[in-house]
């Protein structure tokens, strides 16, 4: 794992060639199902994609790493101090070497990357979230940024642009599928008169994607005394902090669990209105990437809601099955 500096190095920093391979073998190893959806990005903007995922994950380390029992506000300070040199075209450490470049590429905005590290300092006194209102803002800067973050780098359509031809297979694939129902495929309807930017819903899907992540985690945090499901939701289905500190598996349990999943899938069909505003060579990753997560909630279903001793995960195969659909949804939808 690529270490976290305390101060700018002053060693050798790697190339810019070796910065992308490391965050691409990071990204390949912490995020599986992540890394599956990159693979179908063109390569340049897979690169900036992993060198953005390993900036969060080490940003995210800070505070729930083997370390985080040493981080303090004044770390997240300095943090987001090297940050701003990062921007202004300082790399401190490996991995920054690659994030350089991709903000210098893609014209990446800073401020999703400031209120990612705002979403970290809610980590460090915060273990409980009272209502979903609360927990909707700590997922936005922990998650709903990252939609922000990499929207450059998957680039949109504005008013006015034309898409430009697809490739001639990818024509032909089109005109072939729409001969064919997909009714039992559940693509989902076209919204015509959405808003050609599509930002609410990038950030729909980093919200949906974190709270996927604390639907499957309740297990994981819960050993750390933390507690994301709103407490407001817990009091509606008469199941205590007790109750789920001591894993305890019932209906009241799974009535909350079925709750939570349902909230989280309107949040992904929110994300997924806003596909077709981005540039054609991004829509079929990102279609990838929304199906693969939102599995996750179709596992925790099959475990019967078991998050406390069973982790949630998409196989291998499930993940290869989603590629064609996310395909045919890319060029349809």
């Amino acid at each position: 794992m690529l270490h976290l500096p305390d101060t700018p190095s002053t060693r050798q920093l790697i190339s810019l060639e070796e910065s992308y391979e490391a965050c691409r073998q990071v990204t390949a190893e912490y995020s599986k199902t992540f890394y599956w959806g990159t693979a179908l990005m063109s390569p340049e903007k897979r690169r900036a994609i992993w060198a953005i995922y390993v900036w969060c994950r080490r940003t995210d380390e800070l505070v729930d790493g083997p370390l985080a029992a040493a981080t303090t506000p004044e770390t997240l300070d300095q943090w987001e101090r090297d940050l701003e040199r990062i921007w202004g075209g300082t790399p401190l450490d490996d991995a920054d070497v690659a994030l350089v470049d991709a903000v210098q590429r893609f014209g990446l905005d800073i401020q999703p990357f400031r209120d990612m590290i705002a979403g970290q300092r809610m980590d460090l006194h915060r273990s409980r979230y009272e209502t979903f209102d609360d927990l909707y803002l700590y997922c936005y800067r922990v998650a709903g940024t990252v939609g922000l973050m990499t929207m450059p780098v998957l680039g949109t359509l504005q008013d006015g642009d034309q898409e430009p031809e697809p490739p001639a297979w990818k024509a032909s694939l089109s005109g072939y599928l729409s001969n064919l129902n997909f009714d039992s495929l559940n693509l989902g309807d076209v919204d015509d008169d959405a808003d050609d930017d599509p930002t609410q819903e990038a950030i729909a899907l980093g919200i949906a994607n974190q709270l996927t992540n604390i639907l499957r985690d309740v297990g994981e945090d819960r050993q750390r005394g933390r507690i994301y499901l709103p407490l407001e939701d817990l009091k509606r289905f008469d199941y205590t902090e007790q109750d789920l500190m001591d894993g305890v598996i019932d209906d009241r349990w799974r009535a909350l669990m079925q709750f939570e999943i349902k909230r989280a899938r309107e949040i992904f069909a929110k994300a997924s209105k806003g596909i077709r505003r981005l540039n054609r060579d991004a829509r079929w990753p990102v279609w990838a990437a929304l199906m693969l997560y939102s599995r996750i909630l179709n596992s925790i279903e099959r475990n019967d809601y078991d998050v406390f001793n069973n982790r949630a995960f998409v196989s291998t195969w499930g993940k290869v099955q989603c590629l064609p659909v996310a395909l045919i949804r890319a060029q349809m939808l």
